[in-house]
């Protein structure tokens, strides 16, 4: 990508007081004629359609972020993928909250391959850990990307099953591309981009998880993916809030039937008694897809 638009990009994702939505339409709407750099407050507020407090307006802070942005993301092989972009993920471009500006370290091409999302508990059982990663294999067996978010438990199954499967896997981060949380799999990270995998993230280098980035993370999670398996969650699991996303985006969500009488599995029976589709494996995704052409 040319670095002046990279800096433009990173600049305006910058802007405090404006979310993802605001981002894209003020891209939208400018289409290059001006840069973002060059707008005023009140230029910003008239295309975002929304006050910013003045208390926030710090436009050479911006301007300096974005600068180490750039030689950030050249020094650390990290791809900026704008909503905008060819490249961008065409299932997550149709979602109802897309985000304006993606970070990947690693192969970004796979985010527009077939994908399915994998997750669960932290604090899963032996038998849900046992059948994350055996649905992860068998995916990846399959070439589907699996898609996960790189916590404990059932999303680090279902990244190692995927490799075990000698296929691809996509870790959405909760944070900045650059900090991987846990620490403890920080070499299973590295494994995922080193078998053509990638990691991603809508927040930026330097940027620590929070209470909502996680929540927030979860509707990328659905958003790449025709389908979300839930393997094992309790009652206000954060696998549930990926679950609610991929129904409000109209995606399938299924819950594993080996699992749904498990101790850990409280929330994968309400998710069923709300319209989730019992899987017993990998095969039914495919069949289904595939005589409903997603998979053609």
């Amino acid at each position: 990508m040319d670095q002046n638009k990279l800096f433009q990009r990173l600049y305006l994702n910058a802007v405090a007081g404006l979310n993802a939505l605001d981002r894209i339409c003020i891209e939208d709407i400018v289409n290059g004629e001006i840069l973002p750099t060059c707008l005023s407050q009140s230029n910003i507020e008239a295309l975002a359609q929304k006050r910013i407090d003045p208390s926030q307006w710090n436009p050479e802070s911006w301007k300096r972020k974005a600068e180490e942005l750039v030689s950030l993301c050249e020094k650390q092989a990290i791809s900026c993928i704008s909503f905008f972009d060819k490249t961008y993920p065409k299932l997550l471009r149709e979602t109802s909250r897309p985000p304006y500006l993606l970070f990947v370290r690693g192969n970004y091409r796979i985010l527009n391959m077939h994908c399915i999302t994998i997750v669960g508990t932290r604090y899963p059982t032996g038998l849900g850990f046992e059948t994350a990663r055996e649905l992860g294999k068998t995916a990846g067996e399959h070439n589907l990307v699996v898609i996960s978010g790189l916590a404990r438990g059932i999303d680090t199954a279902s990244h190692a099953g995927a490799l075990y499967g000698n296929g691809y896997t996509v870790a959405v981060l909760g944070s900045g591309i650059d900090y991987i949380y846990p620490a403890g799999n920080k070499g299973l990270a590295e494994k995922i981009i080193a078998s053509g995998g990638a990691l991603v993230s809508e927040y930026p280098c330097g940027y620590k998880p929070g209470k909502y980035t996680f929540p927030e993370r979860n509707r990328i999670l659905a958003g790449l993916s025709h389908a979300t398996i839930v393997v094992e969650a309790p009652e206000r699991s954060g696998a549930l809030i990926t679950a609610d996303f991929a129904v409000s985006e109209g995606r399938d969500v299924f819950v594993s039937a080996r699992c749904i009488n498990s101790v850990r599995s409280a929330g994968c029976r309400t998710l069923e008694s709300d319209g989730a589709r019992l899987l017993d494996s990998i095969d039914e995704i495919l069949e289904q897809y595939t005589a409903t052409s997603l998979l053609l």
